[in-house]
């Protein structure tokens, strides 16, 4: 069944159109992969289903509901997190304080200690480091505020934009696994991400975007093998 399922989607910057009428739909419990060249419309996709960009025509809907006009904020109560591009925590805010504001949209405060523990347990370096600024932590570790912040808010879908932008390949191989495992604990995964091999090894679907448009869409691991994909993303 689709949680999220995007419609003859355009997306314009003043006079000129990023996104040209895609569709794609995201299946409850799966990693979905965008993949892409810069500038191919990957971010910008993101932002618009997360209300942070208008969208000029077409629908975004979300578990049935039509949210093309809600606004972001509105969304983390839905159920929706958004793990921005550049990691975005707040330097001079703690860990700790920097993972409670994913929570804002939570009442329950047993509820949101419980979470906590979680995201402890799955980023034990956050723990150890709970009472330090975030602007002091690697970018692995901003990463991982990142994640463990957009988890707070308990996410049906999470959507990742470039989490292992800018990061070591040890580093990189971490926050892999780490979404993995977010899936496997009943998260659905919408991802972005240059490092195509990467993404391709752990989504289920993909697609592949093009100066706006889809053009290649299918089962994740066939699209390893696809000649055009691996010497587009693949080559090393």
């Amino acid at each position: 069944m689709a949680i999220l399922e995007v419609k003859d989607l355009e997306v314009y910057y003043g006079v000129i159109q990023a996104i040209k009428g895609i569709s794609f739909e995201v299946n409850q419990g799966e990693i979905i992969a965008l993949i892409g060249a810069n500038g191919a419309g990957k971010t910008t996709t993101l932002q618009t289903i997360t209300g942070l960009i208008p969208a000029k025509a077409g629908k975004i809907i979300y578990e049935g509901q039509d949210i093309t006009r809600i606004p972001s904020h509105r969304l983390v109560s839905m159920g929706m997190a958004h793990v921005p591009e550049g990691r975005r925590v707040f330097a001079q805010l703690t860990v700790l304080q920097n993972l409670k504001l994913g929570a804002y949209t939570r009442k329950d405060k047993k509820e949101i200690e419980e979470t906590l523990e979680t995201i402890y347990r799955r980023f034990p370096r956050l723990e150890e480091r709970k009472n330090q600024p975030a602007g002091t932590l690697s970018g692995g570790e901003q990463q991982m505020l990142a994640m463990g912040r957009a988890l707070m808010s308990h996410p049906r879908l999470i959507v990742m934009d470039e989490p292992s932008m800018g990061l070591s390949p040890i580093y990189v191989n971490e926050i892999f696994d780490i979404i993995k495992s977010i899936n496997e604990g009943g998260t659905t995964v919408l991802l972005v991400e240059q490092n195509a091999k990467k993404a391709l090894s752990i989504a289920h679907k993909a697609y592949v975007l093009e100066t706006g448009k889809i053009v290649l869409s299918g089962d994740a691991k066939e699209l390893m093998n696809d000649d055009s994909v691996k010497k587009a993303y693949l080559s090393e």
